[in-house]
């Protein structure tokens, strides 16, 4: 292991120049969403569990957007290594479009059918009568975070991924202040509850689109050139649909796979719970999992790079290797401070703070082991799929390697868990990592194969 953690004088310090914002910039996002977690929670479990269901279509919107961004920088990473701005740009341009038209289509149908969309994740009538306007909201505020995403996104890839995290951390500090103000009704505010979270985040994203949009205008370090960008071409586009697609479908199929588990959960019989469990554990998992997705990010970066200027196989290979490495190392490391957090803190302090019932709290506990677990694994795949897989033109068998233990294995498993046996609690929960069970042995062999090194920006 040591041997292949080895490379030349300048990597680590290249490496970590990139994932320390990325890192920074995933923590900011994330902790973006524990702040709403939180003050929603003091208002009570319903509230919790309420926002957790309207957030369903909010994820499907952020992976689908994710989805677009990684599609993207498989092309524009590998254009910067050649140098060429203008082809980046044109990229740049057919994201937008793709990007902010799926935002729109989606926050057209939370705002005029904000209740039926919500009885489609849980029938429980409480839950959506309180989250019939936080849904409206957060889904127009998405149409501004997609254009701030993507162009975050082309910083990223041209190593410049402190962008992101200057971005993200304005509109953190804007929401959380918001959050407040209009959730609690502080300075004069009217106390809004569930709605003023939505407010607040709806806020927070025109502020973030404002400050992309006057970075973009006055950057000299990547200017935007409007031609390539409004009228991009149909070569790029035709690059943009043969390597973005699998990479969308990817993250569409993905996300509406583990929406589908979240739906589950709001049928089972202890709905409330589950849901409750799940809004804290999951954001909990978040956070612990920045680093394993600074460091996809960054891999996803350097192997592009690589591979656009000319790099041997066994070169690109090798680097790769480490990085998958270093990604399962951070994973263990992450994995023994979950299990040492859950007995001394979790468990005698954040659960009773968010007023979690013992039910909902039991189920907290399985879910913190089994994640805690499961996270090199999940390191693993991670890197090895969003990073060092699509980075090489490998999306479609990526796609494959992603979404088929989800839908095959975790979906059927834990509906036939949850809905059909009643089984206890905790098997319900092993249930919804058959799929990272399977995924890691399947991408070690595609991995070993070479066959994912690819250089998409050749003229063929």
């Amino acid at each position: 292991m040591l041997r292949a953690l080895r490379q030349e004088e300048g990597f680590y310090k290249n490496l970590l120049a990139l994932t320390a914002p990325v890192v920074l910039q995933n923590l900011i996002t994330t902790s973006l969403g524990f702040a709403d977690i939180f003050m929603v929670g003091l208002l009570g479990n319903a509230e919790m569990a309420a926002v957790t269901a309207a957030n369903v279509p909010v994820f499907i919107i952020q992976i689908v957007l994710f989805g677009f961004q990684s599609g993207m920088a498989v092309l524009v990473s590998q254009y910067w290594g050649r140098g060429d701005t203008e082809n980046i740009s044109r990229c740049l341009g057919v994201a937008l479009y793709a990007a902010t038209g799926f935002a729109a289509l989606v926050a057209l149908v939370t705002f005029l059918f904000p209740a039926q969309v919500l009885r489609l994740i849980t029938p429980n009538e409480e839950l959506v009568g309180l989250a019939v306007n936080y849904i409206r909201l957060v889904g127009l505020s998405y149409i501004f975070n997609s254009v701030s995403s993507v162009y975050a996104g082309v910083q990223r890839s041209t190593e410049f991924p402190a962008f992101g995290m200057i971005l993200f951390g304005i509109s953190m500090c804007v929401n959380t202040f918001l959050n407040f103000v209009l959730i609690f009704g502080h300075f004069g505010a009217p106390a809004l509850g569930v709605t003023g979270a939505a407010a607040a985040t709806l806020a927070s994203r025109v502020v973030e689109f404002i400050a992309a949009a006057a970075f973009a205008l006055c950057s000299k370090r990547l200017p935007m050139r409007w031609r390539c960008i409004l009228c991009p071409g149909r070569d790029i586009l035709r690059r943009f649909i043969r390597y973005s697609t699998p990479v969308v479908c990817n993250e569409a199929m993905w996300s509406l796979g583990t929406s589908m588990l979240t739906v589950i959960m709001g049928h089972m019989s202890n709905s409330q719970d589950m849901l409750a469990a799940y809004a804290l554990i999951g954001n909990i998992d978040r956070l612990a999992t920045v680093v394993c997705f600074g460091l996809a990010a960054s891999a996803a970066v350097i192997v592009g790079k690589e591979i656009g200027q000319g790099e041997s196989r066994e070169k690109i290979f090798s680097v790769s290797r480490t990085l998958l490495l270093c990604s399962m190392l951070v994973g263990g490391v992450v994995m023994v401070l979950l299990l040492i957090l859950l007995p001394s803190f979790f468990r005698p302090v954040l659960f009773p703070l968010f007023q979690l019932t013992p039910g909902a709290a039991e189920a907290a506990s399985y879910l913190a082991v089994i994640y805690a677990v499961s996270m090199p694994m999940r390191a693993f795949d991670v890197t090895n799929i969003t990073g060092v897989l699509r980075a090489g033109g490998d999306a479609r068998v990526a796609a494959l390697i992603d979404i088929g233990p989800l839908w095959l294995a975790a979906v059927p498993l834990m509906a036939l868990t949850g809905l059909v046996l009643d089984a206890p609690t905790w098997l319900v929960c092993v249930a919804m990592q058959a799929e990272n069970m399977l995924k890691c042995p399947i991408g070690l062999v595609r991995f070993h194969s070479r066959k994912w090194i690819n250089d998409v920006t050749r003229t063929e």
